[in-house]
């Protein structure tokens, strides 16, 4: 098998944003020229498919900005550092929709755009529902609902 390992010459931060952090890089390809790749470092997020007894699900309905539409989504939220990927889906939960889940499994990891960035979401499903008080962070605005499980699948 060929080797197609890309090896970092050097590089930059050329953005410091409060989420998102762009490199730029000087890289040597396999066939030993030069590239530059540019991408983002990501803390981290979780996503969480929230699973009542019944089978429905619980989504939010949430304004996107870069698309300039609302979307119906799972709840999900980035990790804080240091902070486990399953607390982490816990406190998003909790802090979204108001729901805690006495159940949690793993599903995997989904990593979103992996041509320009390292940003990967850890995904769980969250069962056995209970609900508390939602506690939104400052500037976040959103709205819950639920829906059958076939009709989450066909959302935009």
């Amino acid at each position: 098998m060929k080797d197609l390992t890309e090896q970092r010459v050097s590089g930059e931060q050329v953005f410091d944003g409060v989420l998102l952090k762009v490199h730029r890089d000087v890289v040597r390809l396999p066939d030993g020229s030069r590239g530059i790749r540019e991408y983002i470092r990501h803390p981290g997020a979780v996503a969480i498919v929230p699973m009542f007894d019944d089978g429905r699900v619980l989504l939010e309905r949430q304004f996107r900005y870069p698309h300039g539409r609302e979307f119906l989504e799972i709840p999900a939220g980035k990790i804080d550092p240091g902070e486990a990927h399953l607390d982490t889906a816990r406190r998003e939960l909790r802090e979204e929709t108001g729901y805690e889940a006495g159940e949690w499994t793993r599903i995997g990891v989904i990593h979103t755009a992996i041509a320009f960035t390292d940003e990967a979401i850890e995904l769980f499903m969250a069962k056995k529902l209970t609900l508390r008080e939602r506690k939104l962070e400052a500037g976040e605005f959103l709205e819950t609902l639920t829906v059958e499980f076939e009709e989450a699948l066909l959302q935009r």
